[in-house]
């Protein structure tokens, strides 16, 4: 068996991939999020104060019962495939908004986890006691019944190239404090006045320690959510409850008063409009008797899964293939100052966020793809960090925005270390977006696509046929991809 550990520093997240031998078959791909999730799959679990839920795979644990010493957590059961099944949690972690800074994960190695529940170290391989094993307190007799006498292999790597960020699963707060100005919005039809920042720091961005957050480029798209739907990893579209007329007429008549001074009220059970059935309520939301309760804006974040016929959602399907189990992502190549296009596993997208770019989404800023021939592809939350960002003052970031080349952006996106997110649009500033040219576009790109890797058959007039026609070729720019007559 083989274990896969991938993910960046800057969350505690970790995804994995469990691979029995001579099979590349996932056996479970489960993320780790925010100190909550620890992934196994359908077995004993072995995690301290956790709940065993079979159904999904998943066990919840409580972060303070985790210890802070173990570097890593395994939990063994017998898998749905005959197999053994592993989980391990990267830790470290003294309890949340902490996490383990990157150069003190473990190193690249293997270790064998025999019946007994030891752990015999070759190569570079972290050692993992027989308590560190499922966690405080685990019982070997557990893991003994649970390996079946076997002896597997546990490779364990730590993160890859591709970094983890957090997950975008409500509004996110600006960087500043803001004032609200009685006058026409550029950025929202139909919206009777601007909201623009001040130039003091907000109290959630000092809270979220934004000094030590890593700035990303805001992409301008639309938001997707991965996670599992009818037992196998789906793309997710945002899909927002919103208030009925009647309810909405109430709301906006006390948001545009611009008076401030008495909180609406909603009744949830009577003013949101109904979704469908699969619509579930976005993670990190306040509940009300079980009712999800909206945000500022009046709205329920929720999510709908894409289905492969939808035409509601058809430009989000065209990224997704569930027979091979794939997206069509953009992503930084290995290159420095290239971007690279090609498909990536959805279960390594999972619990995941990400951006729908194309020629069909917000008025395509990125000139991708034409009305003849539409392309479009996601992007993962956070994939792009500026590497030389502004200062946190306003007078900075405006002269940043306005003067230099990687500031051809919509706006930028602190990744805090506790999860958190900060964020901060040109049209904060009062600032023109989008632009005739993009920072995005002005970068060469390489398409990468293996197709003899899917043993499905890629639909002819599928952006996956037309992006495998093009493995291995460079283009100046986002633009200029054209596909082949």
């Amino acid at each position: 068996m083989e274990v896969r550990a991938s993910g960046g520093c800057l969350s505690p997240a970790h995804v994995l991939e469990v691979r029995s031998r001579g099979s590349s078959k996932f056996l479970a791909t489960k993320p780790m999020l925010g100190f909550h999730v620890c992934p196994l799959w359908q077995g004993p679990l072995a995690a301290a104060g956790g709940q065993k839920h079979e159904e999904k795979g998943e066990a919840e644990v409580n972060p303070a019962e985790l210890s802070s010493s173990s570097t890593a957590h395994l939990g063994a059961g017998r898998s749905g495939h005959g197999g053994v099944a592993a989980a391990a949690r990267v830790t470290g972690i003294r309890g949340p908004g902490q996490r383990q800074p990157e150069e003190s994960l473990p190193g690249a190695g293997t270790a064998r986890l025999t019946a007994a529940g030891r752990v015999a170290e070759s190569g570079a391989a972290t050692s993992l006691s027989a308590a560190a094993l499922g966690g405080r307190g685990a019982d070997p007799a557990q893991l003994r019944s649970a390996l079946g006498g076997r002896r597997e292999e546990v490779l364990y790597r730590p993160a890859a190239a591709t970094s983890r960020r957090c997950a975008v699963q409500r509004k996110v707060p600006c960087l500043f404090e803001i004032n609200v100005k009685a006058e026409p919005s550029a950025k929202r039809d139909r919206q009777p006045f601007k909201v623009l920042a001040t130039a003091t720091l907000s109290g959630k961005a000092s809270e979220a320690d934004i000094r030590s957050a890593v700035p990303t480029e805001k992409v301008d798209g639309t938001c997707c959510y991965v996670t599992t739907y009818k037992g196998q990893p789906y793309l997710w579209a945002r899909l927002d409850r919103k208030p009925n007329k009647q309810a909405e007429k109430r709301f906006k008549g006390s948001l545009y008063s611009l008076a401030g001074c008495k909180e609406f009220v909603w009744n949830v059970e009577e003013d949101f409009r109904p979704v469908p059935d699969t619509w579930i309520p976005a993670k990190d939301i306040e509940f009300s008797n079980g009712n999800p309760l909206p945000d500022e804006n009046g709205h329920v974040p929720g999510w709908v899964p894409v289905e492969k016929t939808s035409k509601q959602y058809c430009w989000h399907s065209s990224v997704v293939n569930y027979e091979a189990e794939v997206a069509l992502v953009l992503k930084r190549h290995a290159d420095p100052g290239v971007l690279e296009i090609g498909p990536v596993p959805l279960s390594e997208l999972l619990e995941q966020t990400l951006e729908l770019i194309g020629t069909n989404i917000n008025a395509n800023p990125y000139g991708l793809g034409s009305k003849k021939e539409p392309v479009h592809l996601l992007v993962p939350h956070g994939a792009f960090e500026i590497k030389n960002p502004p200062t946190l003052e306003q007078n900075d970031i405006r002269s940043w925005f306005e003067g230099c080349s990687e500031g051809r952006v919509e706006g930028i996106v602190w990744h805090c270390r506790d999860g958190r997110l900060i964020k901060l649009h040109r049209h904060h500033l009062g600032l023109r977006w989008p632009l005739a040219e993009t920072y995005l576009n002005s970068q060469p790109v390489v398409v990468s696509f293996n197709r003899t890797k899917y043993d499905c058959d890629l639909e002819p007039k599928s952006l996956f046929h037309r992006f495998s026609n093009l493995d291995g070729r460079r283009f100046d720019r986002l633009k200029d991809i054209k596909f082949d007559a």
